[in-house]
């Protein structure tokens, strides 16, 4: 047995029987003793007064309590606890509840920097014993004092909640907190409570409720203390990080540190450029984060700051391609963290610098996070905090896994499982049941390995109003953490050539579920209604359509395919992920480039031969007119309709269309009333895009097609195009303007003549009338559009302007070169839409088929970038 083998087995003994929110509560924790303003402690100090111990022979219950307010700023928290206990009885035998209160709820706050939990509850309980009849029977009879002490205990109760994984508790008693100080007046404390609130929801996954909570007070000009205001934008940038609201975080965070500058608050100063320094990290600029970190450490910053900072500069130093730094960070991170008393930021400050270590391939640094994992499972039983022990047992699992001990990490991972059941965290179990889906995939158990990971798709399917809460750290990492599960139940499922037909639905509904999940990561929320029933939509259109599923596996390229009244079948195509994104990226560089049609008809055949060709003849047989397509990862970014077959491109055999999912599609054909468009448009050059010169063409071929209302630069105002969709219900929206979609929402919008729209407010825009309106939007087109550039999951903006639009279609350009070809497509798509009975796909057919038989422009660089995406019908 090797040295890290047998070190691993003596720190990992099995146990009988979660993923906490750790970067959120880590900072989270830290800000409560920066925010929580129970008004009762003084500054810090480090000495004691003269005289202290001569005092303690004749106490006074407030002596006591002057006393132990001093022994608290020295940190001696155990004496200082035990003071304010005698102050708390003294005050009582003198009939004194308010003082006997203020007393117990510092004491409280005492036990909790000890990590005594158990005598904190109990403390806190007997001070909010003390007026609880009261409260029950009439609140209004106490006056402003009381309650702003009945405030207080509900703030300390909130703050032990939360340091003790109940985010849910937390927020509750930070809202009663809010209800007590704002029955007594004080601004100031309601402003200190809605923060701790916000922190509390933060932990809890509801992100965006938080950042509404804290907006709606207008930090900005709210009255109260300036470290309480201070501390709430800072709050308010930490939540703006987690959403991916990169820029916007930044900016509320300067503005904290800036008021915490005014002030000399070197607390307030410290745990700003803390902030600062984890959104530098988020936005890929490590040398501004290093030299936020850098200043953090030259304020003499609090020991628990001390090794946030400690285990933020690890990650940095983790992605150096030598080891030695990080090998030079471990011991001083270790004295830090061993300084601290046992408390969840101890906890997972070990739990993140094991995952540090282990992201590394060096064996040397196996051993350092056994040690950090069992020091951590230690201080999670010591607190009671089972989601920290699930989370640092399935972590130990994870590193037996790495050494090849498959059994033990089986063992661990089983044990971590129990432990979050019986935590009740589902955003901790799911990753132990993919984790032993892995762990059984391995052993040959395929069915077990089927079960497991099925269990962890239903939970994350079950935490869809959660998913952010998931986050590992600010910014969601969700191609790495979620996404593979989906993927590896999919390849579990459609391994077999003789797939039975359950399999492949559930694999066809793992693919639907994944084309959600990936959407609501972009969006930072669940927002999407699901309504429909997959195999209803294809069984009962009347065009013959069929649905072609691709998802991208490790390697292979499985397809499976549906056919109306048709069983689903299957086929794969053997190739490595990374051959085919490759290939894919090619395809996608070659399109956009001039004199390189032989090259693009090649690379479009070999793509038909494995999306295609195994089921030409179904699809000849079931004579198909249609085909929508579900599509993965990078194929998204390559429009169906110029697959080759040898002699034709797909779009002159049949019309194409995308869904983000059958499940987000609700097929209706157009409606008889006659067509009419909101249309805007710029063919100016503004905010440093170029001139579209074609653009009043395709304006003025539209107002001849189309009855329109139309913006040209100038009148294409945000305001004027809000006011125009609101009051007039037109079916189309006609967009002819600048625009990029992106993987990043914040990167996401179209050109106005006065402001880039972004994409929340352009969905804004769209929805705006959807309550006076007979009808949805029809179709909104999007027509000199492009995907932003080295951005492989750009496709994704698409698919989220088309589902949070409103529209029950979308028609955008993926690249966008010739407007001129744009006027001739837009032209010939809107006669055709004209044709009574013809669908939308089926027009934008006619349009591409009309473009790409005139010679000027056979090349798939003019005609190819089109999508039609949603309703196809």
């Amino acid at each position: 047995m090797n040295d890290i083998s047998r070190g691993l087995r003596l720190l990992c003994r099995p146990i009988s029987r979660g993923l906490p929110r750790r970067l959120a509560l880590l900072l989270g924790l830290i800000s409560f003793g920066l925010t929580l303003g129970l008004g009762a402690l003084p500054p810090a100090s480090a000495t004691l007064p003269p005289g202290l111990v001569a005092q303690a022979a004749s106490p006074t219950p407030q002596s006591l309590a002057d006393q132990a307010r001093q022994l608290f700023a020295a940190q001696d928290y155990g004496n200082a606890a035990r003071l304010w206990q005698q102050a708390a009885d003294l005050f009582e035998q003198a009939g004194d509840r308010l003082e006997q209160a203020r007393s117990l709820n510092n004491a409280a706050q005492a036990h909790q920097q000890l990590g005594e939990w158990q005598a904190a509850s109990q403390v806190i309980t007997t001070s909010l014993n003390l007026f609880a009849a009261d409260l029950a029977a009439s609140p209004v009879t106490l006056g402003p004092e009381t309650l702003q002490v009945v405030g207080q205990t509900s703030a300390v109760q909130g703050s032990l909640a939360l340091a003790q994984s109940r985010p849910q508790a937390a927020a509750e008693a930070f809202e009663q907190a809010v209800t007590y100080y704002r029955a007594a007046g004080d601004a100031s404390g309601v402003l200190r409570q809605q923060v701790n609130q916000a922190r509390a929801l933060q932990a809890n996954g509801y992100y965006r409720r938080a950042i509404e909570l804290l907006e709606a007070g207008d930090l900005s000009t709210a009255e109260g203390p300036a470290a309480a205001i201070a501390a709430g934008l800072r709050t308010l940038g930490e939540l703006k990080r987690a959403v991916g609201e990169l820029a916007a975080a930044q900016t509320v965070l300067e503005q904290s540190l800036q008021m915490a500058q005014q002030i000399g608050d070197r607390s307030a100063i410290a745990a700003a450029q803390f902030s600062l320094g984890t959104t530098a990290v988020a936005l890929e600029q490590p040398d501004q984060a290093q030299a936020w970190f850098d200043q953090v450490l030259r304020s003499d910053p609090t020991p628990e700051l001390a090794v946030q900072v400690g285990i933020a500069q690890l990650r940095l130093i983790a992605n150096f391609p030598e080891p030695t730094e990080l090998a030079l960070q471990l011991d001083p991170l270790k004295t830090k963290l061993s300084a601290l008393p046992p408390s969840r930021l101890r906890t997972y400050g070990y739990i993140d610098a094991a995952t540090v270590l282990m992201q590394r391939p060096e064996t040397e640094f196996y051993s350092p996070a056994a040690r950090f994992l069992a020091q951590a499972r230690q201080d999670a039983q010591a607190l009671g905090d089972i989601r920290a022990e699930s989370y640092a047992m399935g972590t130990l699992g994870q590193l037996y896994r790495r050494t090849q001990q498959l059994e033990e990490a089986e063992i661990l991972t089983e044990n971590a499982l129990a432990l979050a059941v019986k935590a009740n965290a589902p955003e901790v179990s799911y990753r132990w049941n993919a984790q032993l889906g892995s762990l059984k995939r391995a052993a040959g158990q395929t069915q077990e390995a089927i079960n497991h990971y099925t269990a962890a798709v239903s939970t994350l399917q079950s935490l869809r109003t959660d998913l952010v809460a998931i986050s590992d750290d600010v910014r969601f990492n969700f191609r790495e953490i979620v996404e593979p599960i989906y993927r590896d139940l999919v390849d579990l499922l459609t391994a077999s050539p003789q797939a039975p037909q359950a399999n492949l639905l559930q694999a066809r509904d793992v693919i639907e579920s994944l084309q959600l999940a990936e959407l609501e990561n972009f969006f930072r929320e669940a927002c999407l209604a699901v309504t429909q029933k997959i195999d209803q939509v294809i069984d009962s259109t009347e065009q013959p359509t069929a649905v072609v599923y691709p998802i991208i596996l490790g390697d292979r390229l499985e397809v499976i395919l549906k056919l109306p009244q048709q069983p689903l079948t299957h086929y794969a195509v053997p190739i490595a992920r990374a051959d085919l994104e490759a290939q894919l990226a090619q395809l996608r560089t070659d399109l956009v480039l001039p004199y390189t049609l032989k090259q693009v008809q090649a690379e479009a055949a070999q793509l038909y031969d494995w999306l295609l060709k195994p089921v030409e003849s179904q699809l000849a047989s079931r004579r198909i007119d249609t085909l929508v397509f579900v599509l993965d990862g990078a194929l998204r970014n390559i429009p169906m309709g110029l697959l080759y077959d040898g002699d034709q491109y797909l779009i002159e055999k049949y019309s194409v269309a995308i869904a983000p999912g059958l499940q987000l599609v609700d097929p209706q054909p157009l409606s008889d009333q006659a067509l009419a468009a909101i249309t805007a448009g710029l063919s100016e050059a503004r905010h440093g895009f170029a001139a579209l010169q074609y653009v009043e063409n395709e304006i003025n071929q539209l107002e001849n097609t189309l009855s329109s209302q139309v913006l040209l630069n100038q009148n294409f105002t945000e305001s004027n195009l809000a006011g125009a969709i609101s009051d007039i219900s037109f079916p189309v929206v006609h967009l002819a303007t600048h625009g990029q979609f992106s993987s990043n929402p914040e990167e996401t919008f179209i050109l106005a003549w006065d402001k880039s729209i972004l994409l929340d407010s352009l969905n804004q825009i769209l929805r705006s009338s959807e309550q006076s309106r007979t009808s949805a939007i029809e179709l909104l087109v999007l027509s000199a559009c492009e995907t932003a550039s080295g951005d492989q999951r750009a496709a994704l903006g698409l698919a989220g302007v088309a589902v949070r639009a409103g529209a029950r279609s979308t028609l955008a350009s993926l690249w966008s070169l010739d407007d001129e070809t744009t006027a001739l497509l837009m032209d010939q798509f809107y006669r055709a839409l004209k044709t009574p009975g013809i669908t939308r796909a089926a027009a934008l057919q006619a349009a591409q088929t009309a473009i790409l038989n005139n010679p000027r422009y056979e090349h798939p660089r003019y005609w190819a970038p089109y999508v039609l995406v949603g309703n196809w019908l």
